[in-house]
């Protein structure tokens, strides 16, 4: 399987910053969800974060992770982000864990949409493309944002392809809360 990334960009006049299209090519927000005897070996995927931090989804195994792609000019990455912020707060007692992968911007410009949007969890800095790379051959990552939820065996359980609505997500994580560890 080939692995390509089909940025946001824009066709005619982009998106609004609520994130509403208008003439903006993007991911069709479709939902794919995997059965747990579906789903295939747990993804390895480390790096380094806007911080300078070292991030390892292995030191997250036993529970829900949630991954994102995003870069800050994109504007449904921005219209999302809210929601991505509540959903990591509001699970964070919970075994849930966020991660965003940037693999566009500098860290000056990932880490003034961090403050901008409250974001309280760190996204690898992904100049290399080894992130994204991690993913293939297990989820097709074909647009930013592309949100993929990861069980807590850290199999891939679902992907939102495109602007990810925050009830839809929550709905996800809490199916994967609720699966046997």
């Amino acid at each position: 399987m080939s692995l390509s990334l089909a940025a946001c960009a824009p066709a005619t006049g982009g998106w609004t910053e609520g994130g509403a299209e208008a003439g903006y090519v993007s991911g069709d927000r479709s939902v794919t969800t995997w059965d747990a005897a579906d789903r295939s070996d747990p993804v390895e995927l480390a790096g380094t974060d806007f911080a300078g931090a070292a991030v390892d989804v292995a030191d997250w195994r036993g529970d829900v992770v949630v991954l994102n792609t995003w870069y800050a000019s994109c504007p449904p990455c921005r219209a999302e982000a809210p929601d991505l912020a509540a959903l990591a707060a509001d699970y964070a007692d919970d075994d849930v864990h966020l991660l965003g992968i940037n693999s566009t911007d500098d860290p000056g410009a990932a880490q003034a949409f961090e403050r901008t949007f409250a974001v309280g969890y760190p996204s690898v800095h992904d100049v290399d493309g080894a992130a994204i790379a991690s993913l293939q051959g297990v989820v097709p990552v074909q647009a930013v944002p592309t949100t993929v939820v990861l069980d807590r065996r850290g199999r891939v359980a679902a992907r939102v392809l495109g602007l990810a609505d925050g009830s839809t997500l929550r709905a996800l994580v809490d199916e994967l809360l609720d699966e046997p560890a």
